[in-house]
């Protein structure tokens, strides 16, 4: 028996719930550091499963309101890491994409995802199996919790005056590559993201040298459907997926693109490359340029 088609109804439906966002999140200001070309802004607000800390990065000598990116960072095991390294304090330089993007003009939020960085308590150790265990046994799932954090982060980054909310885009790599295919299915508010070296579907997951992230875990997900309906419930977002010849997270990339041709799914383009599970200058400067149809 063929499965439903994929609807927003039946997504929501697999996730799970999510608990209701707080009333009043309390936004804070903690810090503000003065940078190249950008003000980076330390801030904090209430989400459900506690308290998020997230990078702003706010360029200077803005005339009008700018659009805004959410950059969300990669995974490499590195739980200590997770806004600093997308804003170039730490961690890989290729991974300083929301300083880069700030300093092209676009104001870009950075949060921490559940179990990275600020949002560790347990000293840099993984707790992304105890995260998704803890929400399965009440029927949740870690994905549409952290899926929820990106809004409420949006809801957050849109109160600021810097910020035009009618022009939002999404970019991410590895883990937040994934991030990319799923968000704007999430949050129609999202109308470009780019996806870098984190483009593999579920059918290509089932070995060992890949295997699941806990984020992804959607029990039942993968008996019906793929990353393929994913995208295609967001046909208000053109999508940029790119992808490595070198690179087991980009395993399927082809495959994707030919399921996407069939659909007739105009808003999604693959883009094949040289290369590893990288995000090179050569690789970040296509995805600014897709960024830049935001303006």
């Amino acid at each position: 028996m063929s499965p439903p088609p994929l609807t927003p109804e039946r997504l929501r439906e697999l996730l799970g719930p999510v608990p209701g966002a707080p009333a009043d999140p309390g936004p804070r200001l903690h810090s503000e550091t003065e940078c190249d070309g950008y003000v980076r802004r330390h801030v904090s607000y209430d989400v459900p499963s506690g308290r998020a800390s997230a990078f702003v990065c706010v360029p200077t000598g803005l005339t009008a309101p700018a659009p805004l990116v959410f950059c969300h960072h990669q995974h490499a095991g590195q739980y200590d890491l997770g806004k600093s390294e997308v804003c170039g304090l730490r961690g890989h330089p290729d991974q300083a994409y929301a300083a880069e993007l700030a300093q092209r003009g676009f104001v870009t939020i950075a949060p921490d995802a559940i179990g990275f960085e600020d949002r560790n308590p347990a000293q840099g150790r993984n707790l992304g199996w105890f995260e998704l265990s803890s929400r399965l046994v009440l029927g949740r799932t870690l994905l549409a919790d952290c899926l929820q954090e990106i809004s409420l982060a949006l809801d957050h980054a849109v109160t600021l005056p810097e910020v035009d909310a009618t022009r939002i885009g999404f970019i991410g790599h590895s883990y937040g590559g994934r991030m990319a295919m799923w968000a704007p299915a999430w949050d129609e508010r999202i109308t470009l993201s780019v996806s870098n070296c984190g483009c593999i579907p579920y059918r290509d997951s089932f070995t060992l040298d890949t295997g699941f992230q806990a984020e992804m875990v959607v029990p039942g997900f993968a008996d019906g459907y793929d990353v393929e309906d994913v995208l295609a419930l967001a046909p208000g977002c053109r999508f940029l997926l790119i992808a490595t010849d070198e690179d087991r997270w980009s395993r399927g990339a082809w495959d994707i693109e030919a399921n996407l041709r069939r659909r007739e799914a105009g808003h999604v383009t693959v883009r094949h490359l040289s290369g590893g599970h990288v995000f090179p200058p050569q690789q970040r400067q296509l995805a600014y340029e897709w960024l830049e149809d935001l303006r």
